[in-house]
């Protein structure tokens, strides 16, 4: 499946609705953001288990503005609802399968238990 145009309309239900969910937040003119897209997309597709979402951050600048994204291309990854993972920057084939994988074997009980300490 390839990536889903996330927009304020359909992304918080994207987000609680689904177990793990990616965003990549991007614009038309950002050159790192057309660098990284193939790489996204050839990860949704390898992907089925997840949910791929593109925010474009020009289109959709409230959501982006909510999201605090300050950077472009920022990746978010979202767990049982939870924003598990955030970075700026593109990130090569192998650092997203790396952020795929931790974010596939994160304990959310734990993660939830060390966020009350």
């Amino acid at each position: 499946m390839s990536a889903i145009t996330l927009t304020a309309e359909n992304f918080e239900q994207t987000v609680t609705e689904n177990q793990i969910v990616l965003v990549d937040f991007w614009a038309s003119w950002c050159g790192p953001c057309l660098q990284f897209a193939p790489i996204y997309e050839e990860a949704a597709v390898a992907n089925p288990d997840v949910v791929f979402g593109s925010v474009d951050t020009e289109a959709e600048q409230q959501l982006a503005a909510a999201a605090q994204i300050t950077s472009i291309p920022t990746l978010m990854a979202f767990k049982e609802g939870t924003l598990v993972f955030a970075q700026p920057g593109a990130l090569p084939k192998e650092a997203l399968a790396q952020v795929l994988t931790a974010v596939r074997e994160l304990d959310m009980a734990e993660a939830r238990a060390a966020q009350e300490d």
